[in-house]
């Protein structure tokens, strides 16, 4: 069953510009504070899975009433030690009462002998590399009775001479995996800055056929006066820039599920749901201008 039919045969999957459900704010969305305006809520099964206290009966109660979406960071999918058995069991004992569409982790190595490295590492861009990620990525679609989507990460030093592009590398992954992609366009902008090259460039390179889901996020300077790196924190509002590459893809995809990052600086819930509700408005804005040339394509 091909990743796409692995989808369509799951519930309804929701569209439109949810956020991250976070610690600091769950028992305000617990009690209806944000009941009628994030269309779902993303969630990383990592700090649930056999973690006790009242965040599995809050979540159980949130996810009654929205959507649950689920994105990981601990499979080190790129990584070389095995895949951990004890967590993948847990992970889909989690989810047999929340039923995601889909599972995503990061293209990356995040773990090594046996010791998790706390961060989300670059691999190398190589056949050789995709192979064995992909091989990894359906391995963990099957256990996980799911599809897996990957996602692009950002970086901050050059790999060396790779025979292959990122978004070279990218696509194979996918295609080798038979995998769907979850497009962070706020990493391909932070990849662009950082060491040069063009983002919509890179993005044309992607099949959006494979891209089921977005991430948006804000990112600050390393250092505020020289303004040389960028660092993506998730720290801040999402750049107008990055508004236009969520827009540029929105306009060729249609309705996808956005999902707004805030992990660091988290405002109050008020203030994150007013954000929410701007980059909505340029995903709305951009679902309009699809809609428009699909209607002229039609009549052509």
């Amino acid at each position: 069953m091909s990743f796409r039919a692995g989808i369509a045969a799951r519930a309804a999957v929701p569209t439109g510009v949810g956020l991250g459900l976070r610690s600091t704010f769950l028992a305000e969305v617990d009690r209806g504070a944000a009941d009628g305006r994030v269309p779902f809520w993303e969630i990383s099964p990592d700090n649930y899975v056999a973690r006790g206290g009242s965040r599995p009966a809050r979540l159980a109660r949130v996810a009654e009433r929205f959507p649950i979406l689920s994105h990981g960071l601990s499979l080190s999918l790129g990584g070389l030690d095995a895949l951990n058995d004890d967590f993948l069991s847990g992970l889909r004992g989690f989810f047999a009462g929340l039923q995601p569409p889909w599972h995503s982790d990061h293209l990356c190595f995040s773990a090594h002998d046996g010791k998790m490295l706390h961060d989300l590492l670059p691999l190398p861009w190589t056949t050789a590399s995709a192979r064995r990620v992909a091989a990894r990525v359906r391995e963990v679609s099957e256990r996980l009775e799911r599809p897996m989507l990957v996602e692009n990460i950002s970086y901050y030093l050059p790999l060396g001479s790779s025979p292959l592009d990122e978004a070279a590398f990218v696509v194979e992954v996918l295609e080798r995996a038979d995998c769907g992609l979850l497009l962070d366009v706020n990493n391909v902008f932070v990849n662009a800055t950082n060491h040069g090259f063009d983002p919509l460039a890179w993005l044309a390179q992607i099949p959006l056929g494979r891209v089921v889901q977005l991430h948006v996020a804000g990112h600050e300077f390393w250092d505020d006066e020289r303004q040389d790196l960028i660092i993506d924190t998730h720290g801040a509002p999402v750049r107008s820039e990055v508004d236009a590459l969520l827009a540029w893809v929105v306009e060729r995809t249609g309705a996808l599920p956005v999902l707004l990052e805030r992990d660091e600086n988290i405002p109050p819930l008020a203030e994150l749901l007013a954000e929410r509700d701007r980059v909505d408005a340029v995903y709305q804005a951009a679902l309009a201008r699809h809609a428009a040339q699909q209607a002229t394509q039609g009549a052509a």
